[in-house]
């Protein structure tokens, strides 16, 4: 017999289990690009000078990122990762850029990048030594955080290697306070939880409280692998993650890596439309300027921005999962639903979901208007919830829709959302 898990309850529940972050930022996901899925470590500019980690690598991302539309479509952070410092801090303790790398230094870079129109992000460590290995920022948070203050920087993503665990919320509320203490707005990006997890459970609400949006698994590869485990662990522990996430502080997936070389089209799709469901960081890790055109149209798709940057700021979490299908969903503005159907079957052709078995189709009492958005826009028109529309689900592909509903109780429709997930018993489709 086939069996599923569905999840509903109430989403007055989902309130955030404590205040964000107060320095205004990250009121809704954060979009931009970051190096390190795509180039990595590469420092070898001789042999590669295109692809290294250079000052010029970003000032190009920059470019294309105004000239082909990513800035209007609302990717607005260019944001270095890992590799990017000198071996040595200065005379006064401060971090400086490797010399030959970044010859004009992280302030000029910054500023190429701020009269672009866009802003600039900037990668450190909360420990002895970065995970490639370079300076860490253990014992310097305060010369560290005013160095970046002073050189215009506008995110820090701050990573956690070469640090006791225990230490770990300890170092990064110290950085949290250096960065207010600076007067600059800096977006602050935490992997606090990611190195707690192996330990113990971490504690969701003092990690709101420090950051605007923080790491809790793996690193993302270019890979359906990777994506599907990401995907797994965050359905694991929704319980317990997706209620700290909100205005002002957000879950990490990890990197888009769509428009790379591992991901076929469908699997893209799919990573698009459920990090829009999760409310996550939109932040790619690509080569902007040679992506292909199904690629580009798909990460500047304005249905599926809209979805991830919903001003409501509710994550969506998976509420249903039978046969290799997955369905996710998520409470959006004005009393709208936003589902996504994920069909894991990785053999065969296309396969067939019954939008009536949706968990959140209830709200369609006694009507309600669907779109389609992947994998091909399609207005449905009015639907109820008797209608036995059938959708088509390629293998790791992804059907993603919003749902309006329509008429009396529309308060209603917000009554059938959150509830924590464990141990709850399957129970079969009726």
């Amino acid at each position: 017999m086939c069996r599923v898990v569905f999840v509903i309850a109430v989403l007055g529940v989902m309130n955030p289990a404590a205040e964000a972050l107060d320095n205004g930022l990250a009121l809704i996901p954060t979009m931009g690009w970051l190096h390190w899925e795509r180039f990595m470590c590469n420092i070898d500019c001789d042999r590669d000078p295109d692809n290294c980690i250079s000052e010029r690598l970003y000032m190009q991302m920059a470019d294309v990122m105004v000239k082909e539309g990513w800035k209007e479509a609302g990717y607005e952070y260019v944001c270095i990762d890992d590799c990017w410092p000198s071996h040595q801090r200065d005379a006064q303790g401060r971090l400086q850029a490797d010399p030959k790398r970044f010859p004009g230094g992280i302030k000029k870079l910054a500023d190429y990048v701020h009269s672009q129109g866009l802003k600039f992000g900037i990668y450190a460590d909360v420990g002895k030594n970065t995970c490639a290995g370079y300076p860490g920022s253990l014992g310097y948070y305060d010369t560290d955080a005013q160095t970046f203050a002073d050189w215009g920087v506008d995110l820090l993503k701050f990573d956690g290697c070469y640090m006791d665990w225990t230490l770990l919320g300890e170092g990064y509320k110290n950085m949290s306070e250096a960065l207010n203490k600076t007067g600059r707005s800096i977006l602050y990006s935490c992997e606090w939880p990611l190195y707690e997890w192996p330990h113990q459970q971490p504690n969701y609400t003092a990690i709101r409280e420090t950051c605007n949006h923080w790491r809790n698994f793996n690193d993302v590869y270019d890979s359906w692998s990777s994506v599907k485990s990401i995907l797994d662990w965050s359905a694991a522990h929704q319980d317990i993650t997706v209620p700290s996430a909100g205005p002002g502080g957000w879950n990490d997936p990890d990197m888009l890596v769509i428009g790379n070389f591992g991901l076929s089209h469908d699997q893209q799709e799919s990573q698009m439309a459920l990090w829009a469901i999760m409310a996550a960081p939109l932040l790619m890790s690509n080569d902007l300027r040679d992506i292909c055109p199904r690629s580009k149209a798909l990460l500047q798709n304005r249905r599926i921005i809209d979805i991830n940057q919903d001003a409501l700021g509710k994550q969506g979490y998976r509420t249903a999962k039978v046969d290799s299908f997955e369905v996710w969903e998520r409470p959006l503005s004005n009393n709208r639903l936003a589902i996504a159907v994920l069909n894991k079957q990785e053999i065969g052709g296309p396969r067939w979901y019954f939008i009536s078995a949706i968990p959140g189709w209830k709200i369609c009492e006694p009507q309600c208007n669907v779109t389609q958005i992947l994998p091909q826009y399609k207005e449905m028109g009015v639907q109820t919830q008797q209608s036995n529309i059938i959708l088509s689900v390629n293998p790791s592909g992804t059907a993603l829709l919003t749902v309006t509903p329509i008429g009396s109780n529309l308060k209603r429709a917000h009554k059938l959302h959150w509830h924590n997930t464990a141990a709850k018993p399957k129970r079969p489709i009726l």
